[in-house]
C-alpha cells in the first residue's frame, strides 16, 4: 500500500473554516506540487479530500478525480485517518489531502510507532509505503519523500 498525506496549500484566513479558499501563494504550491506528484502516481490511486474549500483547491490541482469525504476534513484525528484508508491493510494506493494537527499525527505514529505531534508544512506531501509479509505476520513502514512545495520545481 502507498499512501500519501498531502496538506492543503495556504488558505486565506477567516470564517466560516471550511468556505476558506486558497491564496495566490496558495494556488501556486498546490500547482507545483501537483506538477511534482503527477508523474510519479503509477497505477491506480484513490483520493480522498476533505470537504474544506482549501483541500479541494489543492486537490483539483492534480487534474484527478476525487471524493470528498468528512473523515478527512479538519476535525478528524489519526486514529480517523488510518481507519479510512484501512491501513496497513489495504490492497491500493491512497492520497488524503487535509490537514493539520491529524497529519503530523499520522506520520509520528507511522515513523516512531507512538503518539506524538510532527509538523507538516502547508502544501507539502509525505509518502509512506506499507510492506506486508502475510505469511510471517509482519510489516514494516517506509517513508518514501517528504517534499515541501517550493522543492518541488
Amino acid at each position: 500500500m502507498e499512501l500519501i498525506l498531502w496538506r492543503h496549500a495556504d488558505a486565506q484566513d477567516g470564517s466560516p473554516d471550511l468556505k476558506r479558499e486558497l491564496t495566490e501563494k496558495g494556488r501556486k504550491q498546490a500547482g507545483r506540487m501537483a506538477k511534482w506528484l503527477g508523474p510519479r502516481l503509477e497505477g491506480d490511486w484513490e483520493i480522498l479530500v476533505s470537504p474544506a474549500t482549501r483541500a479541494i483547491q489543492t486537490a483539483e490541482a492534480l487534474g484527478r478525480d476525487f471524493d470528498t469525504r468528512i473523515t478527512v476534513g479538519p476535525q478528524s484525528t489519526e486514529d480517523t485517518l488510518l481507519r479510512e484508508v484501512a491501513w496497513p491493510a489495504r490492497r491500493g494506493n491512497v492520497i488524503l489531502v487535509g490537514h493539520q494537527p491529524a497529519f503530523g499525527r499520522v506520520a509520528a505514529l507511522l515513523l516512531a510507532g507512538h503518539r506524538g505531534d510532527l509538523t507538516v508544512r502547508k502544501g507539502s506531501v509525505w509518502w509512506f509505503s506499507s510492506r506486508l509479509d502475510e505469511e510471517m505476520g509482519l510489516g514494516e513502514t517506509v517513508l518514501r519523500a517528504v517534499i515541501s512545495p517550493d522543492l518541488a520545481d
